[in-house]
């Protein structure tokens, strides 16, 4: 798994986080990250990118509204079929 390290622009702080799959919605790029590429039952998050394509990074956030999670947590559930994923 490809590892990709995102700084916290409020804090300053680095998390690492590492990438298990991604796909596109919307014309809208998303991740699914976790935090350890080891355990079996890890938790794992949907992050959007928000950037332009005039950004020379990409700036991305985690996403929180229910619908958007749950449509994209069934696309990741297609793409991953070994995989299980529970939303909250």
């Amino acid at each position: 798994m490809e590892k990709i390290v995102f700084n916290v622009s409020e804090t300053g702080e680095e998390v690492e986080f590492y990438i298990v799959e991604e796909t596109k919605k919307n014309k809208k790029n998303y991740l699914l990250v976790t935090e350890d590429s080891e355990k079996e039952e890890a938790e794992a998050y949907i992050l959007k990118d928000v950037s332009e394509e005039s950004d020379k990074e990409a700036a991305y956030i985690m996403v929180e509204d229910d619908t958007e999670r749950e449509a994209v947590s069934a696309i990741f559930s297609e793409l991953l079929e070994n995989i299980e994923l529970e939303t909250e």
